[in-house]
């Protein structure tokens, strides 16, 4: 069982009021906060070993190349990689995805067919529409319904021999809906296509082991997972980021540059051109440790006693519908009351002290298949409370009864 009381006092942000009142923190599908542990680690960086990686053979730049590539280590070891060297670091999950995207663009032509599914965030589409107009691909659709679930019997009918790549989310930043990815990656595995899961959402909940999985890439951001922003990583299987050109041209990417033709790095450092987030790198180690210490297991129990009481609780408010009632679901809960706009709940709720996200939350399509602008969405993690849920749903009838 979490001691939420103690975790919370690693969180410095959590002590702060807003507009006079005590934060609750409910926007962490958005961005998770972070721990002092994580905070110590980015001042230690930048206070005794701040240097430029990989190519100095003094002392700090020594010390900081140690500590980056400790950070991989971390990372290929959380996420169960076979290699190291099958981590990239990118600046987050858009990064990792268009990296793919462009590689792609030279592998595909006329004909070819990607399947993206109906739950995706923005970043997760544009990209691959992108790759269509450059190659000439078909990009096709998994479809959703109303409880925010993927029609898995319509992607049997879509997947063909002609089916090169299927992108799906492991959890729907708008819905929370957990997506059965296991089945989606066997499947697409049948006809020879890659599969991309984007765990940006999955991270901070869910704990994956890529090994197991199978998957051809996954992406995510380290300041869904108490780390900094501006850090992501990026895992592909050694033979699929072997067939991809690399992303960047510059510094670091390099075997041997001449001006008559240019080597590239192996692996992780073709896709790496340039002085990286070293700092963010070693914190995104950190932040994954301190998550570790507490353990994903007792983090997704809590985290769905805090979803089920959430839900209970909205459900009592006259006129409220909840988007996304799929039977696996985590932290996230999107809804509307009656007419009025989630933009000005949002807005009241904020005078009071209490972030949540409101609009399409980067998934306009969920958003028009519901024919709705847009959700309130509240989303906790493992340092929230049901004191903190309390505080919420007072505010909010407070902000129905003063919209009505």
């Amino acid at each position: 069982m979490l001691d939420v009381e103690s975790i919370r006092k690693d969180f410095p942000i959590l002590n702060r009021k807003v507009n006079g009142k005590p934060l609750v923190y409910f926007d962490n599908a958005a961005t998770s906060q972070t721990p002092q542990q994580v905070i110590d680690v980015i001042v230690d960086y930048y206070s005794n070993y701040n240097a430029n990686i990989h190519r100095g053979v003094h002392r700090l730049s020594q010390e900081a190349t140690d500590a980056y590539e400790q950070s991989r280590l971390k990372i290929q070891q959380h996420f169960n990689a076979k290699h190291p060297y099958e981590i990239i670091f990118t600046s987050g999950t858009t990064h990792g995805i268009n990296l793919v995207a462009s590689g792609f663009s030279s592998l595909l032509k006329k004909g070819d067919e990607i399947i993206v599914s109906a739950l995706e965030h923005h970043s997760n589409i544009v990209p691959w529409q992108m790759l269509c107009e450059r190659t000439g691909a078909t990009l096709k659709v998994l479809p959703m319904n109303e409880n925010g679930e993927l029609i898995l019997s319509e992607f049997d009918s879509l997947l063909n021999d002609n089916t090169k790549l299927v992108f799906v989310n492991h959890i729907s930043n708008a819905l929370g809906t957990i997506n059965p990815i296991e089945s989606i990656i066997e499947k697409a595995h049948e006809v020879g296509a890659a599969v991309l899961v984007d765990g940006a959402q999955s991270c901070p909940h869910i704990k994956p082991d890529l090994q197991g999985l199978n998957v051809d890439f996954y992406v995510c951001s380290a300041h869904k997972i108490c780390g900094p922003t501006g850090v992501g990583m990026l895992y592909g299987k050694e033979e699929w980021l072997n067939k991809l050109p690399p992303y960047q041209g510059g510094g670091e990417m390099i075997a041997e540059v001449t001006f008559d033709k240019t080597t590239y790095a192996d692996l992780p450092h073709k896709f790496e051109a340039g002085t990286p987030n070293i700092c963010g790198g070693i914190a995104f180690g950190a932040a994954l440790d301190y998550m570790n210490s507490i353990g994903f297991d007792a983090i997704t129990q809590y985290e769905n006693e805090l979803l089920e009481y959430g839900t209970n609780e909205l459900l009592k408010i006259e006129g409220l519908k909840i988007y996304g009632t799929a039977k696996e679901k985590t932290s996230v809960i999107s809804f509307n009351v009656g007419n009025i706009h989630p933009y000005d709940i949002g807005t009241i709720l904020d005078k009071m002290g209490i972030a949540v996200r409101t609009g399409h939350h980067c998934a306009q399509p969920i958003m028009d298949f519901y024919q709705i602008p847009g959700t309130i969405r509240a989303s906790f993690m493992f340092y929230n409370t049901k004191e903190e849920i309390d505080t919420f749903i007072s505010a909010l009838k407070k902000a129905v009864l003063m919209l009505s």
